[in-house]
């Protein structure tokens, strides 16, 4: 029996180039297993729709793809799945390309060794694609292009959420229904200009003042205390554009933390710094967007939110999942 495996990397692509190439089999009634809007980066076999291709998957079942890129990104990824679909008794077959017409899954030597060395190439076509897309956005930087997306709030908006609060007395959750933002974009437009000053609510909590005078803070880095937090790679890549040139300086000096097949930035920043660079990341959050780019956001908006709460931490003290 055929099963079909598609996969695109964004919303804005489509299978429809797969279809094509996998047309006949689709005609057949063979079922076709997607993974829409998935990163590349994310191994094969931790892939819903793959991993329920194997779970439905009987012994001598055909795993049909268009071409090599919609399954595997480096020569690992072949190999593991080649050692997978041997095991369970499946054979793989490409439609397209120099894969074509061969079954990926025999075990004689010539085989092997072709598999390998196409896996090889196939890596470095990708490094070479990535290489090619980092010069070309500094070339574009360089240009006085203006990369990225834009921030939730312009400027100009911000200035206007900030004169509302302190002049006219604004609430948070008047002015993000005002501007259509999640309360937490208002929250941060006010702490980075340090607008709020204490937690709304705080003198309640703490009852009526006795009269003294509050001391003043002993230094201001107690309001923005510099904090390490573990980044998502994902988010991290995003930055890479960013208009904010301090958190494209924080991210130049973050470390590479390696997590199974993917990675996080650790970054020593001021909060504030992190928090801009989660506001440049919202558009990751919002519907639509892909589940990868979603869940990278909520987990570094949870590390962030989580900081304040650890004000008297060292930049060597990092959050992290």
């Amino acid at each position: 029996m055929d099963r079909l495996y598609m996969r695109h990397s964004t919303d804005k692509q489509t299978n429809l180039r797969q279809k094509h190439h996998l047309e006949p089999y689709l005609a057949s009634g063979a079922p076709a297993y997607e993974d829409p809007a998935t990163s590349s980066r994310l191994h094969p076999l931790k892939r819903p729709g793959f991993q329920r291709l194997l779970d439905e998957a009987a012994v001598s079942d055909v795993v049909r793809l268009a071409d090599a890129a919609r399954l595997f990104r480096s020569v690992q990824d072949v190999l593991d799945v080649r050692d997978v679909l041997r095991r369970r008794g499946l054979h793989l077959r490409i439609a397209s390309g120099a894969w074509a017409g061969m079954d990926l899954t025999s075990e004689d030597p010539m085989t092997k060794l072709f598999v390998t060395m196409l896996a090889g190439v196939l890596e470095f076509q990708r490094d070479m694609i990535s290489e090619n897309t980092k010069d070309g956005v500094a070339a574009a930087r360089n240009a006085g292009k203006v990369l990225g997306r834009p921030a939730r709030l312009s400027p100009e908006e911000a200035a206007a959420v900030v004169t509302a609060y302190q002049d006219d007395g604004a609430a948070v959750k008047a002015l993000a229904r005002e501007y259509d933002v999640d309360p937490k974009v208002i929250r941060r437009v006010l702490d980075s200009v340090g607008a709020r000053g204490v937690p709304e609510g705080l003198d309640e909590l703490l009852g009526e003042s006795d009269g003294e005078e509050s001391p003043e803070p002993e230094a201001p880095a107690a309001a923005d205390p510099v904090v390490s937090i573990d980044v998502p790679g994902l988010l991290s890549e995003h930055l890479q554009n960013s208009k904010d040139a301090a958190v494209r300086a924080a991210l130049r000096d973050g470390r590479t933390i390696r997590r199974g097949q993917g990675y996080s930035l650790r970054v020593a920043a001021p909060l504030s710094v992190h928090q801009a660079a989660l506001d440049a990341c919202t558009a990751l959050a919002v519907d639509g967007a892909s589940p990868a780019g979603r869940k990278a956001y909520r987990v570094y908006a949870d590390r962030v939110d989580a900081a304040p709460a650890a004000r008297g931490m060292t930049a060597g003290t990092a959050l992290s999942a």
